[in-house]
């Protein structure tokens, strides 16, 4: 019988030494699919049709006109303005609350002399709703204009947090023009409220929280990657100062040197040990500036750096254990800000569907205190926020819409379930005694149950406290 005649195509070539070699270092083939994968990608993102231009949806006509308006903390109006004209457009009731000069919360220095302005919308007259949605309409600089690509939409604000903002609105739309629709014709179920000022230091929801007419479930926008978030650590910020004495850079023990002391009380804040959390980990320090000195030939009498904390654990023992740091050093002290000054936020996390995550970075839920539930949800990831190439996917917008409507929808019509709760669970554990201490002798997975004792050592019970969440094992 006569075989028949293998054909080497040059793609057959290169393939079968590599099908070869792989029997001997199988990685190859594994570091060749992920390399394939990778490509495909970046292919796909260039190659890929535009599935949603922007003028065949709403929402993303939506999102286009916030993103066009500069709105960069303290210059907020216009974005208000624009915001307000198109809520009433879409019949809602409008309220506008002014928030004041930019510089009034902030110093003369930044001071922009425009007038600021919540907004706060609802359907009907009931102005008293359930559930409220809100988010903010400030950004940081430098204002970065709109871009759009087959599957991204790019500019400052694009992803923090005008996504968000364009999102929740074409949710609470959607719901109300539904067929079968949840919320009531004569209105009291959902309101929308934006803020101003977030970026910085939230004054446009501390002042919000005056008009709170008794919200039962807050949905805050971020971006979260579509997933509900678990809890975000607080945040503190402080200058430390260090004072000296000017003098000639040749005769140096004719001055104290501010730089020197202000170095050595950083070199103390990266090495203190600051209380954490099993929630949200470590606590960190950032010092982001450094000033001091006028020249390099005068020993310099004045040095500061501005540092922020995100804090993971007890606030007010962060505070000392950088206050004793620092404070050991000679010459130098320590000032903090007044705002934002605030330790960890949990948050509500107990509708089912979505994945979970914990953030670093700080919002307005503590800006607006009551007993409200709280959830925290948005497109777009904080990785890009703040960034030249801030974008948000549009595919995220539109997810981002029906978790904004799943969660307006459990807020109404809550499942029936054990709350996700974040409790202490009491475990007693039995310990032999020896003469030179204590020696615990559980075993892994049994900690709730007593455990035989070695022979020989009395037994005392030990009560050790550990959080969990509820719906773990107790």
């Amino acid at each position: 019988m006569r075989l028949p005649r293998a054909r080497l195509t040059l793609s057959t070539m290169l393939f079968l030494p590599l099908v070869a070699h792989s029997f001997q270092y199988p990685t190859i083939l594994h570091t060749l699919k992920n390399k394939l994968h990778t490509a495909t990608q970046r292919l796909q993102h260039h190659l890929t049709p535009n599935l949603h231009p922007v003028s065949s949806s709403p929402l993303l006509t939506l999102h286009k006109s916030l993103v066009e308006i500069p709105s960069v903390t303290g210059d907020e109006r216009a974005v208000a303005e624009w915001l307000a004209t198109y809520l009433t457009s879409k019949n809602f009731t409008v309220e506008t609350q002014s928030v004041g000069d930019f510089g009034e919360a902030w110093g003369t220095e930044n001071c922009t002399s425009k007038r600021r302005e919540n907004v706060y919308a609802y359907y009907g007259s009931r102005r008293d709703v359930h559930t409220l949605l809100t988010s903010h309409i400030d950004v940081v600089p430098p204002y970065i204009g709109y871009k759009e690509t087959s599957n991204a939409i790019y500019g400052r604000g694009s992803c923090d947090a005008k996504a968000s903002v364009a999102a929740q609105i074409t949710a609470v739309e959607e719901l109300r023009a539904a067929k079968d629709s949840i919320l009531s014709p004569e209105g009291g179920d959902v309101g929308l409220l934006f803020v101003v000022g977030e970026e910085v230091t939230g004054d446009g929801m501390k002042l919000a929280s005056e008009i709170n007419p008794g919200w039962k479930t807050v949905i805050f926008g971020e971006p979260t990657e579509l997933k509900l978030a678990v809890g975000h650590k607080g945040i503190a910020e402080f200058t430390v100062r260090a004072e000296g004495r000017a003098a000639h850079s040749g005769y140096p023990q004719l001055g104290i040197n501010a730089n020197s002391n202000l170095i050595k009380a950083l070199y103390e804040l990266d090495r203190v040990e600051l209380p954490s959390s099993k929630l949200l980990g470590n606590s960190t320090v950032n010092i982001g500036q450094i000033n001091g000195g006028v020249a390099a030939n005068v020993i310099p009498a004045a040095a500061r750096a501005v540092a922020s904390v995100r804090v993971a654990g007890d606030l007010e023992e962060t505070v000392r254990r950088i206050n004793e740091a620092v404070g050991g050093v000679e010459g130098v002290t320590i000032e903090w800000f007044p705002t934002p000054h605030y330790g960890p936020v949990e948050l509500d996390w107990d509708v089912e569907g979505f994945e979970t995550i914990i953030c670093s970075y700080g919002t307005d839920v503590p800006n607006l205190p009551g007993d409200h539930k709280r959830y925290l949800y948005g497109p777009g990831s904080i990785l890009v926020a703040h960034g030249d190439n801030e974008h948000v996917l549009k595919s995220d917008l539109f997810t981002a819409v029906a978790g904004y409507k799943k969660l307006i929808q459990e807020s109404l019509n809550p499942t029936r379930r054990a709350p996700a709760l974040y409790v202490e669970k009491i475990v007693e554990l039995e310990v032999e005694t020896a003469a030179e201490g204590v020696e615990a002798q559980t075993e892994a997975g049994a900690a709730a149950e007593a455990v035989e004792p070695a022979t020989h050592h009395p037994v005392v019970s030990i009560v050790q406290k550990e959080k969990v969440y509820v719906g773990d094992e107790l």
